[in-house]
């Protein structure tokens, strides 16, 4: 099985080179990576083309405008030719080099729809230091309603969903991601496995967490995403959202 990895870059020169990077240390060799820029002022596309120069032919990199991180996340989606697609941020980074080995694996032992894991957020400027860890679960029906969702950037699923399920909703603006993965998983019922390890590092602070304006339109969309889809849910949903999160913030202060 071939993977697609898309990543979305704006002025991300500061970061993207860890991105790219531990993309190509990779013990799993079948992969391609589109890089889909919006037009960066900043070194991100000389950053871009000297890891392409690297990776025979498997790096390409579009710069063209689009309409936001989703919008450009579809570009690349559409550019792909793997039988997996998976997004990589362009201020993430993969754990460790056996990531995208244990993904085809799961994905060939266990003949699911999507795979996801566990992410961790790392500090900014410091990614040895862990702020917190987002634990994964194995999705059982209905489990969205009560507050759970895999993390997005863990997410990998078969490009065949995106063509017959629809590509991400660039009307949500800070979750499509969320809105994509509820209509994969609770609404159309795609099988999925989760595995018990860490898939990617994220630094702290990205579209949907990077401030209380951008957490409280998240949560406004998500309720449209369960409108959208026609799935039923409680007033006390964001209580029920956030409260995991706010349980894995302090196991991770405390060591728990």
């Amino acid at each position: 099985m071939k993977i697609s990895i898309i990543t979305a870059t704006f002025n991300s020169g500061s970061t993207v080179r860890d991105t790219l990077e531990s993309v190509m240390r990779q013990t799993f060799g079948d992969w391609e990576l589109i890089v889909k820029d919006g037009g960066s002022t900043d070194n991100t596309l000389a950053v871009c083309r000297d890891i392409a120069d690297l990776a025979e032919g498997r790096v390409r990199i579009i710069s063209s405008p689009d309409r936001g991180i989703y919008d450009a996340m579809n570009q690349g989606i559409a550019l792909s030719q793997g039988d997996i697609v998976g997004i990589l941020n362009s201020d993430d980074f993969y754990a460790d080099e056996n990531v995208l080995k244990d993904i085809v694996d799961a994905f060939e032992m266990s003949e699911v729809d999507c795979v996801y894991g566990d992410l961790v957020f790392v500090a900014h400027d410091d990614t040895s230091k862990i702020i917190r860890t987002w634990k994964g679960s194995q999705y059982t029906q209905g489990c969205f309603q009560q507050g759970w969702h895999p993390a997005h950037p863990t997410f990998y699923a078969k490009k065949e969903l995106f063509q017959k399920f629809g590509p991400f909703d660039i009307s949500f603006d800070v979750s499509a991601d969320f809105e994509l993965m509820l209509r994969f998983l609770e609404k159309y019922s795609c099988s999925s496995k989760y595995i018990n390890r860490v898939f990617v590092k994220m630094r702290q602070g990205g579209e949907s967490t990077g401030s209380l304006s951008k957490i409280i339109l998240g949560n406004k969309n998500v309720l449209r995403a369960f409108k959208k889809n026609g799935i039923p849910v409680s007033r006390l949903y964001t209580v029920k959202r956030l409260a995991p999160k706010a349980i894995n913030m302090l196991k991770t202060k405390f060591g728990l």
